[in-house]
């Protein structure tokens, strides 16, 4: 249940020519605190809730559940859930051992963009695909969390 990820920009729309698999993403937060979240995702045809612990000090490490429910309860969930809802296009990439997952933000996010990769330990190395920019791990603002409480569109 331990989550190892590290968090990216992303400098081109490379990737969208390399994804096999792109995913319309709905969700909401039902809680925010920051020792942990609470979050309704619709994913496709697919809903989850999935809460997530406090990350460790250098935001890759942190405590995740997750079930899936119906859609319908999804739907009724995401009108509890706190401000913004997030909306995103997910797009899956293959890159050697790995797969990243770029997130296109819609709505009030649009224009951000943030490129992902799941670990399964905090030094295990991974081929840096050529559009994949900044490193932004452990930067709260980028958390989706954050950003359904100060989107993009806010930031100056």
């Amino acid at each position: 249940m331990l989550e190892i990820e590290r968090k990216f920009l992303v400098t081109s729309k490379e990737y969208r020519s390399e994804a096999f698999k792109v995913t319309r993403i709905v969700q909401g937060f039902l809680n925010t605190h920051p020792e942990r979240t609470v979050r309704v995702r619709i994913k496709g045809e697919q809903a989850f809730l999935t809460i997530k612990g406090k990350s460790n000090k250098a935001g890759t490490i942190r405590t995740e559940w997750e079930k899936e429910i119906s859609v319908a309860d999804a739907e009724t969930l995401l009108k509890l859930c706190e401000r913004t809802v997030i909306e995103k296009n997910r797009y899956e990439i293959n890159v050697e051992m790995h797969t990243f997952e770029v997130d296109e933000f819609l709505g009030d996010n649009a224009g951000l963009i943030i490129a992902e990769v799941e670990l399964s330990s905090e030094n295990e190395t991974y081929k840096r695909p050529t559009w994949l920019g900044k490193e932004v791990t452990g930067q709260i603002k980028y958390y989706n969390s954050q950003l359904s409480k100060k989107p993009y569109k806010t930031w100056k």
